[in-house]
């Protein structure tokens, strides 16, 4: 019977995951290790006094009655711990993790003999807030969370593990470590790459009056969005998970190739053909459900340029309950059909937002 799950590390994916395990079972023991507890953060002190966690320690050993004990510091942090955790757990405690990259973990696992305790985990959500504070039961919603078992794993403990993604409100997928490896290579861990490197080599090629940087809008802030994120988290991602990156970068220079020549050559049926076989592709990737990449939530909305539009919109929004996550005006529309881009924390904040401005003369459009 499982009533005590403990947490190594606790931030904004590890409390999303206590918070939506807490909404389930409320009767569960969730347990924080924290080597400075007492004297730690408040954001931990707040996950004490909002009922999501039972107990902060600051040593390892208070886990030995754990029934399941999630992994949740970065990658190299957390095989950092498997070796003191081997001599504590129970016989039948699970040991899982969040980590976007499995090799190193899975690896680490097999030569401590824990083969039969594991169960990989990747819960392909996030934002780009971080902490406890930001953390949130809805953030699981509609996720895929990824297992990796290991040939040993024990099979009540992988469907239970499969349950319980499932009463987080995600979507639970088995998988082999190494296909997830090939998996997040292409579809995260490569467009942050080069969504990094096209950022820089607008970057490095503007000119003196950066021409480009004030005219860069639509398309361009899509596609690397992704840059934003933490240098050394992706540092550490792109150190953990060569292999399978470096081949996709090789695949990747493949088809830029391809469309070099298509261009040198002046051979438009290759690139209509490219073009509409990427389209018809990306139009097939349904969008329910979040993957690798964090949703952004946003709807464009046409407005007269008038002084204080802003803020009238923003006022509708507010006395409608609407949280705004950004808001501003699109100068550059070559792919958009708003002159006001508003961005939201949640879908449901999308859809109220869309909701109350209808009643209002104002055109929006997702």
């Amino acid at each position: 019977m499982i009533s005590d799950i403990g947490f190594v590390g606790f931030g904004l994916i590890a409390g999303s995951i206590a918070k939506a395990i807490r909404l389930k079972h409320p009767d569960f023991n969730i347990y924080v290790y924290n080597r400075n507890a007492p004297k730690v953060k408040d954001s931990l002190k707040l996950a004490l006094s909002d009922g999501t966690v039972n107990e902060l320690y600051s040593d390892l050993d208070s886990f030995s009655n754990c029934d399941i004990i999630f992994l949740c510091a970065p990658v190299l942090t957390n095989i950092s711990y498997l070796e003191k955790l081997k001599h504590i757990i129970k016989k039948d405690c699970i040991l899982t993790d969040v980590g976007s990259v499995k090799g190193n973990i899975h690896k680490a696992i097999s030569e401590l003999s824990l083969d039969e305790n594991f169960i990989g985990g990747h819960p392909m959500t996030g934002s780009d807030r971080t902490g406890y504070e930001n953390s949130s039961a809805l953030l699981m919603e509609n996720a895929y969370y990824l297992l990796t078992p290991t040939p040993s794993s024990k099979k009540q403990d992988v469907e239970f593990m499969f349950d319980l993604v499932k009463e987080m409100g995600s979507l639970p997928y088995i998988v082999d470590y190494k296909k997830h490896d090939e998996i997040t290579a292409a579809i995260s861990h490569l467009p942050h790459i080069i969504a990094s490197s096209l950022v820089n080599v607008v970057h490095e090629n503007d000119d003196s009056d950066a021409h480009m940087k004030t005219f860069a809008a639509g398309g361009f802030k899509d596609i690397t969005r992704i840059a934003s994120s933490s240098p050394e988290m992706w540092q550490s991602i792109c150190l953990s998970n060569p292999e399978p990156i470096i081949k996709y970068i090789d695949i990747f220079e493949n088809n830029l190739n391809a469309f070099k020549e298509a261009i040198q050559n002046s051979d438009g049926s290759t690139l209509y053909k490219t073009f509409e076989k990427a389209r018809d592709y990306r139009n097939s990737i349904p969008s329910s459900s979040r993957g690798a990449i964090s949703k952004v939530y946003e709807i464009y909305v046409d407005v007269p340029d008038v002084p204080g539009i802003i803020a009238i919109i923003a006022t509708i929004l507010s006395s409608n309950s609407v949280s705004i996550k950004n808001i501003g005006i699109v100068h550059n529309r070559e792919f958009e059909d708003g002159v006001l881009r508003i961005e939201f924390y949640s879908r449901k904040d999308a859809v109220d937002a869309r909701d109350a401005l209808s009643k209002y003369p104002y055109p929006v459009y997702d």
